[in-house]
């Protein structure tokens, strides 16, 4: 697959060969989005700061499964919506870039109305 609209195809034409439309609604994709989200916070729960970023290959691996399946259902959830990923993808960045202006929030971790 080379990109989001590939990914979109093979998730619609894999549920409907399942015949799985009927049970993707949003609150549905949404609880499932949540359980795969949790599932890769799983593989960090407690490890350090620096465990986390040096992953053996093992646990690596199971961190692109689960990636994987929460970009599944992001997808997918924004499919059944009929919403553009991309589209709002980039219009985010354009006002995160006026909620974090670089030159304010540079090394800073807190959020925009604490600056």
């Amino acid at each position: 697959m080379q990109d989001l609209e590939d990914i979109r195809q093979h998730v619609a034409n894999f549920a409907k060969e399942r015949d799985w439309d009927q049970f993707h609604s949003p609150k549905n994709l949404t609880m499932a989005l949540s359980v795969e989200v949790a599932e890769l916070m799983e593989h960090f729960q407690w490890l350090s700061e620096a465990q986390s970023r040096d992953l053996d290959a093992e646990t690596l691996a199971e961190v692109a499964k689960e990636l994987a399946d929460v970009q599944v259902y992001v997808v997918r959830l924004a499919d059944r919506l009929n919403i553009d990923l991309m589209a709002a993808v980039a219009l985010k960045m354009k006002e995160n870039a006026q909620k974090y202006p670089a030159d304010k929030v540079r090394g800073s971790a807190k959020k925009y109305n604490q600056y």
